[in-house]
């Protein structure tokens, strides 16, 4: 379970998010990832700078890069229960709800008992006064573009907690919170259900440019599945290094890909083919968006639909033939895969 937290100022979201980690939730923080970056380039970390330094890090990578960071951190580590917190953008909450069974939740309390926290805090460079506390509030409200909207998060959590008593009050809350969505955590739907399977079978590859792997499913039955590796009897990337070479596209980019490997598509319909399994009208369910070679493969093998994880730097030959021969493409991620020496 994945729980996102927003909220307007000094409304108990930290508050709500302790209590979560105390029930063993693990921690990740948007506002985290913008203050690493601030310190690597020397800049002060106050409240108006990490506004300022957000917004020009969401105009540059766009409105959802933290959620994205965050997103990777729980795919890399596999993380299992989390409580995400600094959601000020409706574009972090859209990148979030790609993970499964994320809710969204926003804490909210009246604005004079919020004034009366952040006053008990006593923060360096925080208002003082009830008319500043509001001004600042403001520009975190209704902000537009690349700017914090608190107010547009608020309005798309699915759930929403009044913060107005004790602590107790608000444990109580809390606990009754996750009782409701422990009833809530549905089963995956079919296509999160096959790529989670995904994502175990690339564990077994053996070219860390991108760990690929796909499963070939029929019917809702895996039929064949398969990861990038060396043929049977050679070495692996892993174990002796890459197999480089050089290619130029029609506009003369100059890419390196490694040769040593099989892609994991390749090797699925390979298996399938070795021991007499048809494909045909089959759907297949990948890590990366396929390369061209393997896109031609999938074609002619009768794949009728593609479904990815995340994009591929080298896929848009592959997107063209797929739409020509009326294969159907779903990329969940648009984000592009990236690795050494792309």
């Amino acid at each position: 379970m994945y729980i996102g937290i927003t909220g307007l100022y000094c409304s108990g979201k930290d508050s709500v998010a302790e209590m979560l980690i105390k029930k063993g939730f693990g921690h990740l923080s948007l506002s985290d990832a913008v203050r690493d970056e601030m310190k690597k380039q020397g800049i002060e970390i106050t409240r108006d700078n990490l506004i300022k330094f957000a917004n020009q890090m969401r105009e540059k990578e766009g409105n959802g890069i933290f959620a994205r960071i965050v997103a990777r951190v729980i795919e890399k580590n596999e993380l299992n229960h989390v409580v995400i917190t600094s959601i000020r953008h409706p574009e972090e909450i859209k990148e979030l709800e790609k993970l499964p069974n994320f809710f969204m939740i926003s804490v909210d309390s009246p604005i004079d008992i919020r004034f009366k926290r952040a006053l008990e805090r006593n923060r360096e460079n925080e208002p003082k006064t009830l008319k500043d506390f509001k001004a600042h509030e403001d520009f975190e409200r209704k902000g537009k573009g690349n700017q914090q909207q608190i107010d547009v998060c608020i309005k798309q959590s699915r759930i929403h907690v009044l913060n107005d008593s004790t602590t107790k009050e608000l444990q109580h809350k809390v606990e009754k919170l996750l009782e409701d969505l422990n009833k809530k955590v549905m089963r995956p739907d079919w296509d999160r259900y096959f790529l989670d399977i995904v994502r175990s079978v690339s564990k077994r590859a053996t070219c860390d440019r991108g760990r690929t792997a796909c499963i070939i499913v029929k019917e809702k039955r895996i039929i064949a599945t398969g990861y990038v590796g060396s043929p049977i009897g050679s070495p692996h990337c892993d174990d002796v290094g890459h197999l480089y070479e050089i290619r130029y596209d029609e506009k003369g980019n100059k890419t390196q890909h490694c040769i040593r490997t099989i892609h994991g598509e390749a090797n699925a319909i390979a298996q399938a083919a070795r021991y007499g399994i048809s494909v045909d009208g089959a759907t297949v369910y990948m890590k990366l968006a396929p390369c061209f070679v393997c896109a031609k493969l999938m074609i002619n093998a009768g794949i009728k639909r593609v479904v990815c994880l995340k994009g591929y730097h080298g896929a848009s030959l592959s997107i063209a033939a797929f739409k020509e021969a009326g294969v159907k493409l779903d990329i969940l991620d648009k984000e592009v895969e990236t690795y050494h020496r792309m």
